[in-house]
């Protein structure tokens, strides 16, 4: 294995050393890298196949990350700084002292992606990063195995959706579509039963559905839903019967519940 990097001080948010971290509160996501944030979220990056690129500590963030890090297959150079100067160099309070940056994934084609699944999530316009890394997240907890966007998605791995993810974005296949909808019928045609969740009453029960070999669930961003030309290319819409009147779920908590209906046996 090879040897860990010596920690090296850094004392202003000029050195070029720490270019990947300088103003990230206000800046454009790299298309290159991507920034983690937190312990957690850095410690299941370390158990991905991500490449990562450095790490910008706290000596606080350091203690707690140094043995993930020195187990590390392929090292990386860690920095360290005090607070305030971690903060002059990512423009905001990094409160926690962890940031990590890392490669962005090559992306997958769709074949590949299906080939390997049984069950996905498709998402259509949904434009809310925090949204993305909240099903990134239940997708992972739930057996999902994939997922799916279309080209007006929001990007996942901007570093919103994978903080709110807890880093389990790092550990689900994702794609992006580069038309739409056509890959649907391509979904389709790969064995998956495509659902649209949708609130509309005359949809079909989510929970009297029976369980698939492949499924696909899609949905829509919050507020329009589904578009009726993605609609139309799916062989079911399923709603979530509810309570009192209420009409709809925020995206995260209704994926959360479809998921769950036909999340497979968690293997022990």
């Amino acid at each position: 294995m090879p040897k860990p990097f010596e920690p090296v001080r850094i004392e202003s948010a000029d050195d070029e050393r720490i270019v990947d971290y300088v103003g990230l509160r206000d800046r454009k996501e790299s298309d290159q890298y991507l920034i983690a944030e937190t312990a957690p979220v850095v410690e299941r990056l370390l158990a991905s196949t991500f490449k990562v690129r450095s790490f910008l500590l706290t000596e606080k963030g350091y203690a707690r990350l140094k043995p993930a890090i020195d187990a590390a297959t392929l090292p990386a150079p860690v920095y360290l700084a005090e607070r305030d100067v971690m903060e002059q160099i990512t423009g905001f309070d990094i409160h926690r002292g962890v940031l990590a940056s890392a490669r962005r994934p090559s992306q997958r084609t769709l074949g590949d992606l299906l080939s390997r699944s049984k069950r996905i999530i498709i998402l259509e316009g949904s434009n809310d990063h925090e949204n993305i890394g909240v099903v990134a997240r239940s997708a992972r907890a739930l057996g999902f195995d994939a997922m799916v966007l279309d080209p007006s998605c929001a990007d996942p791995y901007y570093r919103r959706s994978v903080r709110v993810s807890m880093g389990e974005i790092f550990h689900l296949p994702i794609t992006r579509c580069t038309k739409w909808p056509e890959p649907l019928e391509f979904i389709a045609q790969q064995g998956f039963e495509t659902w649209a969740l949708t609130p509309d009453a005359d949809a079909e029960n989510l929970f009297t559905m029976g369980m698939p070999d492949k499924v696909a669930l899609l949905a829509g961003a919050e507020g329009p839903g589904l578009t009726p030309m993605a609609r139309a290319r799916t062989h079911y819409d399923v709603r979530i019967p509810m309570h009192h009147g209420v009409d709809s779920l925020n995206l995260g908590h209704a994926l959360a519940i479809a998921m769950a209906a036909v999340s497979p046996p968690v293997q022990d």
